[in-house]
């Protein structure tokens, strides 16, 4: 196998630092990819330190990848050498399953391979990411970049753009609707703009003064600050959805409280137990739903990627090298952007 540049964690301690990592030759449905830009995930961190466990070292992130293809195998029909594209969070499934037939490749019934720190289901070699110079995926699990977008900031479309994107298309969000959007972090301010453009009126819920107006600059029509009671109080009943961002643990109860009979909160940021428990009358008392979202599948990525271009969202982001990841990590765990980090991998071919 040839070997490529790349970052990666070598223990939970360590950060990220230079490795070269083997990519395959190409297999007949595959396509070769120069990767331009990677963003940052939160998700990356978690894995680079082994926050939620089951990290498996040297990991190389990177989930939110823009590149340019290079070669394709001998299958490919619908990519070509010098054809903009995306990778985003999964590189291959069972194909086979009915989630997989329906285009939900994330819901896989025997688990999607993700694009790091995963297992090729054909070799069961491992997978590496994004923080890296060149990738090779199989062609379904690559999509075309309209050239309406900036591809530096539409690589956080790939994982912050579908977790928001595919719960408001899946609840069939739009015109006549009230959506609240908790949290103004990477996924919170693509929720927002997805709502918008969509059609739904948008109320943002923030912890935080400073981000009132920002919040409106995105899209948002009203912002409630979340831990003033009397703003809470105003929006009892008020909301038909909830999309829930925040990665880390926080009492809904409240958030409830804002949906009208049939309402739904739809939780997209934090995959562990609610902490403090959800009050089963705020669910009873109004029919009200908890749902989850994971992502999207491919179909729908590369529908999320064409609505973009046409209503001209991408994500807010901060370029940097990709010697400054380990800055950015650090950075990150005290909500210092606004709102992803991007890596120019020409600063690892450098």
């Amino acid at each position: 196998m040839p070997e490529v540049r790349a970052y990666a964690a070598q223990s939970e301690s360590s950060g990220v630092a230079p490795m070269p990592i083997p990519r395959r030759e190409l297999r007949p449905d595959d396509v070769a990819i120069d990767i331009d830009y990677c963003g940052i995930c939160h998700t990356d961190i978690h894995f680079v330190e082994n926050d939620w466990g089951g990290t498996l070292y040297p990991v190389v992130p990177g989930h939110e990848i823009i590149g340019t293809v290079t070669a394709v195998g001998s299958e490919v029909t619908g990519f070509k050498a010098g054809d903009r594209v995306g990778v985003g969070c999964l590189v291959d499934s069972c194909r086979e399953c009915a989630s997989c037939d329906e285009g939900l490749e994330q819901y896989c019934e025997q688990g999607p391979t993700v694009t790091y720190n995963g297992e090729d289901r054909h070799d069961g070699t491992r997978t590496y990411g994004g923080y890296s110079e060149h990738i090779v995926v199989s062609d379904r699990f690559v999509l075309h970049v309209p050239d309406a977008l900036d591809p530096a900031a539409a690589a956080p479309l790939l994982c912050a753009g579908i977790t928001t994107y595919s719960p408001l298309r899946h609840f069939g969000i739009g015109t006549g609707h009230k959506v609240g959007v908790i949290g103004m972090g990477g996924l919170g301010h693509m929720g927002v703009k997805f709502a918008r453009a969509l059609g739904a009126e948008v109320v943002l819920f923030t912890r935080s003064q400073g981000k009132v107006e920002e919040a409106k600059k995105q899209g948002a029509h009203e912002v409630v600050i979340s831990t003033d009671e009397a703003q809470m109080a105003t929006m009892a009943g008020q909301l038909d959805f909830i999309l829930d961002t925040v990665p880390v643990h926080h009492d809904l109860n409240p958030y409830l409280m804002t949906l009208k009979r049939d309402g739904t909160h739809i939780l997209v940021g934090m995959p562990e137990p609610l902490d403090p428990p959800v009050d089963g009358a705020a669910l009873i008392f109004g029919r009200k739903r908890l749902a989850g979202s994971l992502i999207g599948g491919l179909p729908e990525t590369q529908e999320m990627l064409d609505f973009c271009a046409e209503h001209g969202i991408v994500c807010d982001i901060e370029m940097l090298d990709i010697a400054k990841v380990n800055e950015a990590y650090e950075r990150m765990k005290k909500g210092d952007i606004r709102y992803r980090f991007v890596i120019d991998m020409r600063t690892l071919r450098a």
